[in-house]
């Protein structure tokens, strides 16, 4: 049994990545996505085991201690993780899996397995970033502002990673995603004239 590919999918906050990747997982076959564990509350609408797997500080802590995690990251005062052994568990099967996490965690797993492929997710622009944070209605103004700050602090890292999509279409933005999945596009971040510049307007 051939064994699957590993897919991380990173982006700054408000990027749209989390609303792509579900749509992948809805429409393709043989891949799933791993469930982080978090520190951070549990939101409105989403469901222990499916979104993440919420847990406190302390079990967090144990789980790093016993090395049970592929890559963990402190993001916005949460702490994030991946087990290892759900990954390669499911690589073994066959099956590919998505990570969904960001620029420190690719660079952890990067580190830990190689032939993996990575893939980063840009906004269309910096005032359509903005809009969409504040459109979730969830966060207050300080937490917006700081997670816009560190958005374009992790846009920085586009170019450690193998392809680059701007989401400015939802429909287009997928299509190129399932692509790249699938081995039949080219969205490598070598072969897109003008993503320089335009990736660093996106932090000014």
């Amino acid at each position: 049994m051939a064994q699957g590919t590993l897919f991380i999918i990173s982006a700054p906050s408000g990027a749209g990545k989390t609303s792509l990747v579900a749509e992948i997982l809805a429409r393709m076959d043989n891949i799933q996505a791993s469930v982080s564990h978090t520190t951070r509350a549990c939101r409105p609408g989403e469901v222990d085991g499916v979104n993440y797997h919420f847990v406190s500080q302390s079990v967090f802590a144990h789980m790093v201690a016993d090395n049970a995690f592929f890559e963990h990251a402190e993001v916005f005062g949460n702490f994030y993780g991946t087990s290892e052994q759900w990954v390669r568990d499911t690589l073994n099967r066959g099956t590919d899996v998505i990570l969904e996490i960001d620029w420190q965690g690719a660079q952890q797993v990067r580190q830990r397995m190689s032939g993996c492929r990575s893939i980063f997710i840009l906004p269309p622009s910096g005032p359509e970033l903005e809009r969409r944070l504040r459109g979730r209605g969830t966060d207050s103004a300080q937490v917006i502002a700081r997670r816009l700050a560190e958005s374009r602090s992790d846009i920085s890292h586009w170019t450690e990673f193998d392809y680059v999509i701007v989401n400015d279409q939802l429909d287009l933005a997928l299509k190129e995603l399932a692509q790249v999945i699938s081995g039949q596009g080219d969205a490598s971040r070598g072969k897109r004239p003008g993503l320089k510049a335009f990736a660093d307007s996106l932090q000014g």
